[in-house]
């Protein structure tokens, strides 16, 4: 039986994303796409999201590339710029299933405390959760299983008592491979097809 309902954030319930800050700095797509997949990589940005300091990640990576300075400290320095807005969807399917009172609501979240903290402010749904586990707080994160554990001996809570939804295919089967059952997010219309299909929403 389904007891919690484990969100994602980032590109799940928060349409943060890159992008939405370089297109402003790099006059191609080509340029951009090669600066955040080989400068500011998935890697460099998982340090900070499992505590690394904002100043010392970003130290770090001006020290390699120094020739990228100027847009690698916007990484951090315009962070905001790079949140979208509430993905409306997510939003309706999470006030939907809060509101019925059958489900502890729960986040997960690969997300450093520096950043995090601003979010909460900008975004009243991040305070609405029952539980929110935070990597950069933990000092660990997806897909590690121990960041997972965390989350279920906090709340109490049995692998098989929880739906976890990602939109990282990673993420999605390391949960699995506990006994998670999961959904791998695409769309907010997909995952509420998803949820009517289990008998959740």
């Amino acid at each position: 039986m389904t007891k919690a309902i484990v969100f994602d954030l980032g590109a799940v319930l928060i349409d943060w994303n890159p992008h939405h800050l370089y297109k402003q700095l790099f006059a191609s797509e080509d340029e951009m796409k090669y600066f955040l997949s080989n400068i500011t990589t998935m890697d460099w940005n998982e340090e900070q999201d499992m505590g690394r300091s904002l100043q010392e990640g970003t130290d770090i990576l001006v020290a390699q590339h120094p020739e990228h300075e100027a847009n690698i400290r916007a990484y951090y320095g315009r962070w905001e710029e790079m949140l979208g807005g509430v993905i409306e969807g997510t939003e309706k399917i999470f006030q939907q299933l809060k509101a019925s009172g059958k489900y502890e609501m729960l986040a997960l979240s690969n997300w450093s405390a520096e950043t995090f903290v601003i979010a909460q402010e900008r975004y009243e749904v991040l305070n609405q959760f029952d539980g929110v586990v935070v990597s950069g707080i933990e000092k660990t994160r997806k897909p590690f299983p121990e960041f997972y554990q965390i989350m279920l001996d906090r709340y109490q809570l049995k692998p098989e008592e929880c739906l976890f939804i990602d939109d990282n295919l990673r993420n999605v089967k390391a949960a699995e491979a506990m006994g998670i059952p999961s959904i791998l997010f695409v769309g907010a219309e997909e995952l509420g097809g998803e949820l009517r299909e289990r008998g959740i929403l």
